[in-house]
């Protein structure tokens, strides 16, 4: 403890003398895979002409961040291991805590606050969906001649048809709308009574597929299909979000081969998932190969966010869990495998956010960034390929207004300038600030998953003193966030705070509307699906309008 707190008063010694933080600078304004390492792609280059690369982004579903052979996991991953050793390793990669939010801020490289999704994620039964005047990845890539194809779990909203993966951009969509389900019926009950089918084909329910296929295997034959009747001469954009490793923990059963010996039940399930998991990445690599992608292509792989321990998950030895900021909740797993890059086999410790993807994938597109968006994203390609320094300088992981306020937050324990009660989290630099609830707290060592059950008693857990709402970490010098620097550095959490205020005089107000009757699938052939009717509203708003008339009438007959 001592050692690391002396460790991060050097480095902030070292930051203000050399220059790499200033105090300007903080308040800124808002199975195995053979794999070729050339090829006729790599000779001109991501931005040559008629050279679009093909992007194929793969998104995990709460994978911890230990959860990769190469971080050592005791879960065997060769085809993660393989592809990003061969790759660029992003070893200090972003996402954000949820589902849906990982997901909105990717498709649009915006943050939360500027999509109205800043609280918790998008509910079956929510008539709420991302925002439609928020343009799309998949949109902006078609404009340069992409042909984009959604394969996976969509959770951004499905109450209005216009909400659907195939009105926000892609060509084509198979897979789930909501954020769980059964990986062999895909039916989900959100409540006791509301239940449904949740596998779609495009707009419409997909029963022609019920053929109780493990959702992982189903959907990487059906990328085998997209791959094998596509021409590579032409660019292809195909977002894979897979369900696993997210509960409910089911496993075809030759995967549990290797982790009988792992006692705890959720663990061992979820070792067999990712071990299926990483057979599915095996095989999309291989149809790239085999039908010509694989030359001009970009593999991008990441989880939506950390792992959860108590559905087998590890993030060890970060801090925290999925649902929360501390950095087992947002730091993740993420690489980049291309024929493309400069520098292979190389790690990349430069900051990197899931909003990156956004800008950078449409540059290398060939695509045009309108002026009027305002995207908190960064083009952060070269940095990847090249090693050189990111543009990105600071994160707003989020400022959340309606979650559970701390009891003890103020504005004076914020100097006046935030309500710590509210809960948020920043980072800028070396520096990272939360406020508020930040969330469950234990470090989850790997001997917590040691017996047959939950077992709570391995944690590590800090009692804070009463009334605490602040925190304050050097991530550089304690990733881990063992030490509390904010009474040492009030300066520092002056200036972050400053940074929080700016960010929320931006933000756009909540979108989290209260649940619709009209979701239940009962009423919609036992399907989850979108129930808002264009027609309903326009008669609501004929009938208003008719209303008005007849006001209006009325009251002109009162004046005569």
């Amino acid at each position: 403890m001592l050692a690391v707190g002396v460790l991060a008063g050097l480095s902030v010694l070292s930051l203000l003398t050399y220059g790499y933080l200033s105090w300007d600078s903080l308040g800124l304004g808002p199975g195995e895979t053979e794999v070729t390492r050339t090829g006729p792609a790599e000779e001109l280059g991501a931005g040559a002409p008629g050279s679009q690369p093909h992007i194929i982004f793969i998104l995990a579903d709460d994978q911890g961040f230990r959860d990769v052979g190469y971080h050592g996991s005791e879960i065997r991953t060769p085809t993660l291991d393989k592809l990003a050793a061969e790759g660029v390793k992003l070893e200090n990669y972003y996402v954000q805590p949820m589902c849906t939010p990982s997901r909105s801020q990717f498709i649009t490289g915006k943050y939360q606050i500027h999509t109205g999704l800043q609280h918790s994620i998008i509910r079956p039964t929510q008539p709420n969906c991302l925002p439609l005047d928020n343009v799309t990845l998949p949109q902006k890539l078609k404009e340069v001649g992409y042909s984009t194809h959604m394969v996976g779990k969509w959770h951004l909203g499905f109450y209005r048809r216009e909400c659907m993966p195939t009105q926000r951009g892609f060509d084509t969509f198979f897979g789930s709308l909501l954020g769980s389900g059964d990986y062999y019926t895909h039916f989900k009950c959100d409540s006791p009574g509301i239940c449904g089918y949740d596998l779609y084909e495009n707009d419409n329910a997909a029963w022609d597929h019920d053929n109780g296929i493990y959702s992982t295997q189903m959907y990487t034959q059906k990328v085998q299909q997209i791959l094998a009747s596509h021409n590579p001469r032409k660019p292809i954009f195909l977002y894979i979000a897979y369900q696993a490793v997210h509960s409910p923990l089911q496993a075809p059963g030759k995967y549990f081969e290797h982790y009988r010996s792992i006692n705890n039940i959720n663990r061992r399930r979820y070792a067999a998932m990712l071990a299926c998991l990483d057979e599915a990445i095996n095989n999309v690599t291989l149809a790239l190969k085999k039908y010509g992608y694989y030359e001009n292509s970009i593999i991008i792989y990441s989880s939506d966010n950390g792992g959860q321990p108590m559905a087998g998950g590890s993030n060890w030895p970060l801090r925290g869990s999925k649902g929360t900021y501390w950095e087992g909740g947002i730091r993740a797993v993420g690489f980049v495998h291309s024929p493309l890059l400069k520098n292979k086999g190389s790690v990349c410790k430069e900051l990197v956010h899931i909003t990156d993807w956004f800008p950078t994938l449409i540059t290398l597109a060939e695509g045009q960034i309108d002026e009027d968006i305002q995207l908190d994203g960064y083009d952060i390609w070269e940095t990847i390929s090249e090693g050189r320094r990111s543009p990105r300088v600071d994160i707003l992981h989020n400022i959340d207004p309606i979650y559970t306020k701390a009891k003890n937050g103020s504005w004076a324990a914020g100097y006046g300038i935030w309500n710590t009660a509210i809960q948020s989290a920043i980072r800028v630099n070396h520096w990272k600030l939360l406020t508020g609830n930040p969330g469950y707290s234990d470090w989850v060592p790997p001997q917590a998953f040691s017996n047959a059950g939950p077992n709570r008693w391995h944690n590590e857990r800090v009692s804070w003193s009463a009334g605490k709402t602040v925190w304050l970490f050097n991530i550089t010098a304690d990733p881990y966030e063992r030490v509390d620097l904010s009474a040492r550095y009030p300066d520092v959490v002056k200036q972050l705070l400053r940074r929080l205020s700016q960010f929320n005089k931006t933000a756009v107000p909540v979108r989290y509307p209260p649940k619709d009757p009209r979701s239940n699938p009962k009423l919609n052939g036992g399907v989850w699906g979108p129930w808002f009717k264009e027609e309903e509203k326009k008669k609501k708003s004929d009938k208003s309008k008719g209303a008005n008339k007849q006001k209006k009438n009325k009251n002109k007959k009162k004046a005569n």
